[in-house]
């Protein structure tokens, strides 16, 4: 990961209950942590749509996949040292 890189983000894509719902949490667990969340629209990019294809919500924690599908919450919680 490179130094200005989000620490938190989420990929997601337009019209998807899932991304909606994980964004929510998201953005909550964040605040809580005193981070912000970059949002990424795998659709806009051909590679992440190729490497995600219908596999999201992501969310990546430091530049690496922390979760898919929901948000890990405790586990989040334990990796952001919460």
């Amino acid at each position: 990961m490179t130094g200005d890189a989000p620490r938190l983000q989420l990929l997601t894509r337009a019209d998807c209950h899932l991304c909606a719902v994980a964004a929510e949490t998201l953005d909550r667990l964040a605040a809580e942590a005193g981070l912000a969340v970059a949002t990424v629209d795998v659709d806009a990019d051909p590679e992440l749509q190729a490497e995600y294809g219908d596999r999201v919500p992501v969310v990546l924690l430091d530049g690496r996949e922390h979760s898919y599908f929901t948000v890990d919450v405790p586990r989040l919680r334990r990796d952001l040292g919460r």
